[in-house]
């Protein structure tokens, strides 16, 4: 099948990036002391270094940049333009929202803007799945209908386990008490005393915390620095590695962070393949859609980065290029773009 393409407009795509930029000053903008750099695993680590009475404290900023070391720089002076800034960003969800942006629902936006309050994409945590897949419609200007996007409210949230054990920062808030004021409980794993999900009360919604597996087995691994467990899954790595920042459109904006869209084009035609045959296979129709739609956009607009990552994953292994060429099988109008980005 071909998806169409339908596109927001150029004022659109202009406010949506002002948005993500007005977040991402905001992200420094309440620096307390000396900013520091780490080198931990031969990464560059940015933190907040301030005194409390008589202790030190360290609260991380992110990974090193040029973009990050910039803002650094500007910090006192965004600092004073907090309250117009937030003024600023309110205007622009307006804006979007009259453009027909989609947007994240109240139920959702709400806990996804309680999680980012903690510090959960601060802290290394990377929005995945249908969620992710809708902050797109700003990142590409895609404009979205409900049938693209429906699902439950379910939400995954991903994160290195070594990234998250090297930040050496954790949550300002248990996610256990955060999720808990949204009527989420845990739910038992086979693992005793690993929490990976949380199921709301209600069951309406699921959320989800999962890591790359580097091992044969997928199983329960720690995520130190948002203080849960996570799932451990195959090709995993490959879509979480490099996130970009992103806005999600609720109230004045919220910063998330999601894969590239590339990588998440090409996950995407491995997972429908995983599930084709398997208790999830109503859901590998929407996978593939969702890989359909991000291919015939990128294969216009950034065919070489769609090139790039799909050249990437299939030099993974065989395991890679059989489950990426059976869903390509199912989808021959994918392939042929791909097959033409590449050019």
């Amino acid at each position: 099948m071909t998806e169409v393409i339908r596109r927001h407009s150029l004022t659109a795509q202009a406010a949506y990036h002002d948005l993500v930029s007005l977040l991402l000053d905001d992200a420094v903008s309440d620096i307390r002391g000396k900013p520091t750099s780490r080198i931990r695993g031969g990464r560059t680590y940015w933190y907040d270094r301030y005194r409390i009475g008589s202790d030190m404290k360290e609260r991380y900023l992110g990974e090193d940049s040029d973009a990050l070391r910039a803002r650094i720089q500007q910090s006192a002076i965004l600092k004073q333009a907090e309250r117009s800034r937030r003024a600023e960003r309110a205007r622009l969800v307006r804006l979007l929202r009259g453009e027909r942006f989609l947007g994240m629902d109240g139920k959702t936006g709400s806990l996804v803007a309680a999680l980012a309050k903690v510090g959960v994409f601060r802290l290394g945590g990377v929005l995945v799945g249908t969620v992710a897949f809708r902050v797109y419609e700003g990142q590409l200007g895609l404009r979205l209908s409900l049938d693209q996007t429906a699902t439950t409210n379910d939400i995954d949230i991903a994160s290195f386990e070594k990234l998250s054990l090297a930040l050496d920062d954790t949550v300002l808030q248990s996610l256990d008490e955060v999720l808990g004021d949204f009527e989420f409980t845990s739910v038992p794993s086979l693992d005793r005393g690993k929490v990976w999900r949380w199921q709301q009360r209600n069951g309406e919604s699921l959320i989800e915390f999962l890591t790359p597996s580097f091992q044969e087995s997928e199983g329960i691994r720690d995520l130190a620095a948002l203080g849960v467990s996570a799932q451990s899954l195959h090709h995993l790595n490959y879509l979480i590695a490099e996130p970009i920042p992103a806005a999600a459109v609720y109230r004045d904006g919220i910063l998330v962070r999601v894969p590239r869209p590339e990588r998440f084009a090409i996950h995407k035609l491995i997972v429908s393949d995983r599930r084709r045959n398997g208790p999830d296979r109503a859901k590998a129709t929407k996978d593939l859609m969702q890989a359909e739609l991000l291919i015939a956009i990128l294969a216009e607009d950034r065919p070489s980065d769609l090139s790039a990552a799909f050249e990437d994953a299939m030099e993974r292994g065989p395991r890679w290029r059989e489950r990426i060429g059976r869903s390509l099988e199912r989808s021959p109008v994918s392939a042929r773009l791909i097959q033409e980005s590449g050019r």
